[in-house]
Formats: structure tokens, C-alpha cells, sequence
């Protein structure tokens, strides 16, 4: 292989490794995209938000700067308490909004579940600024 060849292969190598690293997502593991949808998981970015018992990491879901869906992650809150205010719907209170919509919205906690429902709360906004700044 001549030298030019061998240039140009390291050349391709170089620049297709950098188009890998920006299709996949930050280096830090908060989000990541894949076929123009990014997904935030907040367990670093809210470790010193706290529902009653401890961190309720959630799953957010963005795709065309609208909010798809979030789901929660593993969490430690009393599984009653939580499973309650997931019942009262509160990770659906953001879908089909807008990132702007979504962090201007003014979601009400579920009663019965109230250190819980403003954690979410608190990590929606965190995820959602994230996504914001990163994207």
C-alpha cells in the first residue's frame, strides 16, 4: 500500500471514529441518541435529589425536541407510596410537550406521595436543562 493509500485509510479512520463518538451521545453516559432520539438517564445528574427515602432516577425520552416519554428507574422509595403517585400519572404529565413547554410546566405532586412526586419533578427539570445544554 503506498503512503497516500495509507494516509488516506487513517484519515477515514480518524474522522469516522469522531462521527461514532458524536452519534452516540455524550462521554459522560447521561444521554445518548440513536436514530434522532435521545435518551437522558438523570442517576448521576439528581444523585442529591431526594424523594422520601432516597434518589429517583428517571428515563427521559426526547425525540424532535418533544418529550416521548419517562419512565422511572430503580429507586429505594417505599414501593406503595411510589406505585401510588405512578398511578396518579405524574411521568405523563410531560409527554407531548416541548423541552421549553416541559420545563416551564407546572406539574402538580400526587397527594399521598409528595417527597416523591417533587424528586421527579426535580429530576425532569435536571434531565430536560441537560438535554437542553447537550443536544
Amino acid at each position: 500500500m503506498k503512503k497516500s493509500g495509507i494516509i488516506a485509510l487513517f484519515c477515514a479512520l480518524v474522522l469516522g471514529g469522531a462521527f461514532l463518538f458524536l452519534a452516540c451521545g455524550t462521554k459522560d453516559g447521561v444521554m445518548t441518541k440513536k436514530n434522532g432520539v435521545y435518551t437522558i438517564d438523570t442517576t448521576t445528574l439528581s444523585q442529591n435529589v431526594k424523594g422520601y427515602i432516597g434518589p429517583t432516577p428517571l428515563l427521559i425520552t426526547v425525540e424532535k425536541d418533544k418529550v416521548v416519554k419517562i419512565e422511572a428507574l430503580e429507586n429505594s422509595e417505599t414501593p406503595r407510596f411510589f406505585k401510588h403517585m405512578l398511578d396518579g400519572g405524574i411521568l405523563e404529565k410531560w409527554n407531548g410537550l416541548t423541552v421549553d413547554e416541559a420545563l416551564n410546566a407546572n406539574v402538580d405532586v400526587v397527594a399521598g406521595a409528595t417527597y416523591s412526586s417533587n424528586a421527579v419533578i426535580e429530576n425532569v427539570r435536571l434531565g430536560l436543562a441537560y438535554y437542553k445544554e447537550h443536544k
